[in-house]
């Protein structure tokens, strides 16, 4: 099997990690100057690597091995939060580009296709997966009127960096047999329990309601509080009591934040009449985020009934379903990471979600995961170490000849 160069492995990551580089973190949003400068150096690290390499219709940066099929397609985003860390995404990406550049010097592995890609705007800058939904043919026309914070779409950013017209590279059946993405946690269980490597079972579905409050603005000096109709006491009384009607129907990995909170007009002499909050859950059950969404509505409900003020609850954004990793894919990485640490990986869920879940109604995917320092992710100070960022792209690569091989042999 192909031994990866872990140097020049490391080398990559940190010269990705200058493109809008701020202090330790990076600053890379789908679109920007700094984004599209990276995937045009990610388009000349393809070529060094033997790859065909192109910056799609959607900014997706694809290298093609020049081997027939079956191939395998590595890879994961390159786009960051708007204060990121350097891995988060990165590491997938570069990983793709050791593994298929040390299958191609080894003469024994030579032989073997692996498809590399940096997928464009998995952090939602503009839309939900922009570049894998496009990659799977599930893109759609609104997806390209949804907007970033300043209100550019993505029709009018894809013109702006001059891909309109540029065609979309597109999954082919034919030649595809498989996904991976290798990814940091994001979370503190590997670290935790001192172990190296995460094979992922599944990924968790999110849902996000939109929780709207309306009652009547006015002085707050001279309206008596049993007068008040209070909206933004409603919204607090809201949270608390969601809080515990969510604890009694969550299940052991569930988690739900409200990240997004407002008071309307916003000043302190002044009741809100209006105020607004964004609650976001995620589970690896379908069943578990229905009954997490009827708590949702049901605490809104009961508070409508008592009054005074008015309480609705309208989804947020399209819900992203469960997705399962496929067992064959886990058992190759299960078996690589066995042989490359044994008794120091295990399987776990993935609590974020990840371009795999879009990709995986359409082909077989798994994913693996290193630890993170801290557990901390979208932050600067997001880390990992050197030696576990080598051995997880090892593994990768042990995985990859792996499935490959099998494939071959199962066509003759």
């Amino acid at each position: 099997m192909a031994e990866i160069d872990g140097k020049r492995l490391l080398a990559g990551l940190h010269k990705l990690r200058s493109f809008g580089a701020s202090g330790s973190g990076v600053v890379r949003q789908t679109f920007s100057d700094p984004d599209m400068a990276a995937r045009r150096w990610l388009c000349d690290e393809l070529t060094l690597a033997g790859l065909v390499a192109s910056i799609d219709g959607v900014g997706n940066v694809v290298g093609r091995s020049q081997n027939p099929g079956p191939a395998l397609i590595i890879g994961s985003h390159s786009d960051t939060q708007p204060n990121g860390g350097w891995l988060d995404g990165a590491m997938g990406v570069m990983y793709a580009i050791e593994i298929a550049r040390a299958l191609r010097e080894d003469p024994a592995t030579a032989h073997l296709a692996v498809d590399a890609v940096a997928w464009s705007d998995e952090e939602g800058t503009y839309t939900t997966f922009l570049g894998s939904n496009s990659f799977v043919g599930d893109l759609t026309d609104s997806m390209l009127q949804d907007a970033n914070a300043e209100g550019e779409t993505v029709a009018e950013a894809i013109e702006r960096v001059g891909l309109t017209g540029t065609p979309r590279q597109r999954l082919d059946l034919g030649r595809h047999v498989a996904y991976l993405e290798p990814h940091i946690e994001q979370g503190p269980h590997l670290e935790d329990a001192g172990l190296r490597v995460g094979v992922v079972t599944s990924i968790v579905g999110i849902r996000s309601m939109r929780v709207t409050f309306v009652g009547e603005q006015n002085h707050a000096g001279s309206t008596p509080m049993a007068r008040r109709k209070d909206a933004g006491a409603a919204l607090f009384a809201y949270a608390v009591t969601l809080r515990e009607r969510l604890a009694e129907v969550a299940g052991p990995v569930s988690v739900w934040n409200i990240g997004n909170a407002r008071l309307l007009p916003g000043g302190e002499s002044i009741i809100p009449g209006r105020a607004e909050m964004v609650i976001q859950f995620r589970d690896p059950s379908e069943r578990v985020l229905d009954a997490m969404e009827a708590a949702v509505v049901a605490v809104a409900t009961a508070m409508n009934d008592d009054g005074p003020v008015e309480v609705t609850v309208v989804p947020q954004r399209q819900p992203v379903a469960p997705a399962d990793m496929d067992p064959e894919l886990r058992g190759h990485l299960a078996a690589a990471a066995e042989q490359r640490v044994p008794a120091e990986w295990v399987d776990m869920p993935s609590a974020a979600v990840h371009d795999a879940m879009v990709i995986s109604h359409h082909l077989p995917c798994a994913m693996l995961f290193i630890p993170s320092i801290g557990g901390v992710s979208h932050d600067f100070s997001e880390d990992s170490t050197e030696l576990d960022i080598v051995t997880g792209c090892q593994v990768v690569a042990d995985a990859s000849f792996s499935i490959l091989n099998e494939q071959r042999l199962s066509i003759g």
